[in-house]
């Protein structure tokens, strides 16, 4: 049954905690033993344009149902629209990239209207800055004190009344409890977006007719709406200059009162074709982009993360070291908008990141950086000093996703034997991973031609001492592991390190790099080899799994034994790795894993004394 009907249904609390995925005693208390006003902390971050904004964060018990209720919402909204929208792009993708894309796809037969993008499934600033390109005019509109403007009983109300909720009076009370705190939606709940945007949007619907009566498009991004126009005139239904000040029309500030709502006059503003016009922090004369002094400050702070290990930012008028995880998602952001008009090029790229398959250069489907623009050349700079130059933690390089899932939910239960790798979670502190495993994704692929795979590892090998020269700041103070299995996979990958000149191998003693412990190959970077099975035989990093863990069942097949395993008909590695190891990791034996980590802590420990 769907989301939607299973809510309505719902008469009882124990009957919601059910449907949120909880116990009913944990919401019981939660909400009234220790209860909501006693479950969060409030801080102030600064904003943009100067001022604070007062954060109530809710704790990690409250914060875990608040998401679960902001995820059932959600799935009751995508019910909603796909009932009402049976043909759209969004509920049946038609489109060539329209899972990247997902608002103004080309070939798009029916696209599903698009009035609310914050925090809603497939939008983003991107997508409500797509809806006003090329405009003459873009009008924009902030509203006052937003969250605060849903108390309790509103809240309550619209559950109990809206044709498409119509929830009995207790559960809206207890999804109204869960969701308010001090009589409002709180800046900081995982519920406050969904649950307001649900109830403004009765204002959505009366403004975008408002707008589409007078031919004109509109918008909302949580409190920032906008309307556009290809008329040369902005409509006097609207707003209109008097006097050289911009007023809004009584219609409009009608509507948007009798909804509850304050206008910020101080940031309403009217934005023609000549000059730049922005839409929730994108520039959309022509295409969506970000701000070019955005740009340019971020490529200063990489050349001078590159050049001395450090850089600085503005906060508040005042200067203050940066913070490399704040930069990071400036470059991610920066990277998503360039992504998005890739894809709307001509000819376009494809999600892949591929043009045609000629235009991958000598036929060697890994190559990538040629492709780059300038500022993906700044990103792929950026993550290769993140991950391997400048990075805080040891970075662990395996042959693909299913192994950094069994690494780290062994060193996870490992963690007490090995504390340089993981901090085992006390009272007083929570579990903590000292190691950075990297992810590969089509983004890693692109950016840093990684992607997994002894091949991809080897060419990483080949042109790493390349890219290394170009960073001037301090040299590496954690290494860079790679690790593959001892078998015929990476015979090519150890091939290329026997011959290359300056690499050691520990122990001395051992006769080649498979009967090695580690080997330190240059800089930072070493090869880790899982060690050999019995009578020195090959092994994966699958053989370190007790027979009794390899033989756990899941939909009816096994992983199977080393001797019997049949790739065809077995469980899949990424099964395996998913639903038995991570899924089951306190009951597993990775105890035979310790040979793999104790040589990983072997190799941090002969870096440590070298660098």
């Amino acid at each position: 049954m769907q989301k939607l009907q299973l809510l309505k249904k719902t008469k009882t609390k124990p009957d919601l905690a059910h449907l949120l995925g909880i116990k009913p005693s944990a919401l019981t208390y939660c909400l009234y033993i220790v209860k909501t006003e006693n479950q969060y902390s409030q801080f102030k971050v600064p904003k943009k344009n100067g001022g604070e904004r007062i954060i109530n964060a809710p704790t990690a018990a409250l914060k875990s149902i608040q998401s679960s209720l902001s995820n059932l919402l959600l799935d009751c909204l995508d019910e909603i629209n796909a009932e009402k929208f049976p043909s759209s792009e969004i509920v049946k993708e038609k489109a060539k990239n329209s899972k990247v894309l997902k608002v103004k796809c080309s070939n798009a037969k029916t696209k599903q209207p698009s009035l609310s993008h914050g925090f809603e499934r497939k939008r983003s600033i991107i997508t409500n800055a797509m809806m006003h390109l090329g405009k003459k005019h873009v009008l924009n509109i902030d509203l006052e004190d937003f969250f605060g403007s849903f108390n309790f009983g509103r809240v309550r109300g619209f559950f109990i009344k809206n044709k498409h909720f119509e929830l009995s009076p207790e559960i809206a009370t207890v999804i109204a409890k869960i969701a308010c705190h001090k009589n409002e939606l709180p800046q900081g709940s995982p519920c406050s977006p969904v649950i307001t945007n649900l109830i403004v949007h009765s204002l959505d619907i009366k403004l975008a007719r408002l707008a589409s009566n007078n031919s004109c498009i509109y918008t909302r991004y949580a409190d920032d709406i906008t309307f556009s126009t290809r008329n040369r005139e902005l409509p006097v239904a609207l707003a209109s200059e008097r006097d050289g000040e911009f007023i809004l029309s009584k219609k409009l500030r009608s509507e948007i009162r009798r909804s509850g709502f304050l206008i910020n006059d101080k940031k309403t503003r009217n934005q023609y074709k000549d000059s730049r016009q922005d839409v929730t922090g994108l520039i959309v004369n022509k295409k969506p982009n970000t701000k070019k002094e955005y740009w340019r400050t971020v490529r200063a702070q990489c050349n001078s993360l590159f050049k001395t290990g450090g850089f600085t930012e503005l906060v508040n008028g005042e200067v203050v070291k940066g913070n490399a995880n704040v930069l990071e998602g400036k470059l991610n952001f920066i990277d998503q908008v360039d992504h998005y008009n890739r894809l709307r090029q001509s000819p376009p790229l494809n999600p892949k990141y591929n043009t045609k398959k000629e235009a991958i250069k000598n036929n060697q489907a890994k190559l990538r950086r040629y492709l780059h623009s300038g500022r993906e050349d700044t990103f792929s700079k950026y993550l290769f000093y993140s991950l391997f130059y400048g990075n805080e933690l040891p970075t662990i390089l395996t042959e693909g996703k299913t192994d950094n899932v069994y690494l780290k939910s062994a060193v996870h239960m490992l963690a007490k034997s090995f504390p340089k790798l993981a901090s085992e979670k006390t009272a007083t502190s929570r579990y903590e991973l000292l190691l950075r495993f990297v992810e590969y994704t089509e983004r890693t692929r692109y950016l840093l031609e990684l992607y997994g795979g002894t091949d991809y590892l080897k060419d990483f090998i080949i042109n790493y001492r390349q890219h290394f020269k170009f960073y001037k700041a301090p040299k590496p103070k954690k290494p860079v592991i790679i690790l593959v299995d001892n078998d015929v996979g990476p015979k090519n990958l150890i091939n290329y390190v026997n011959h290359i000149e300056g690499k050691s191998i520990f122990p001395s003693s051992a006769k080649d790099i498979r009967a090695s412990d580690f080997v330190h190959i240059f800089h930072n970077v070493y090869l880790v080899l899982t060690p050999l099975g019995k009578e020195n035989s090959e092994t994966d990093i699958e053989y370190f799994f007790s027979d009794a863990d390899r033989l756990r069942k899941y939909n009816g097949k096994c992983f199977n034994t080393v001797s019997k395993r049949d790739p065809d008909s077995d469980l899949s590695k990424d099964s395996f790795a998913t639903h038995v190891v991570h899924a089951n990791k306190k009951d597993l034996d990775f105890s035979r894993f310790k040979g793999i980590f104790d040589r990983m802590v072997k190799v941090i420990e002969h870096y440590d004394s070298i660098k």
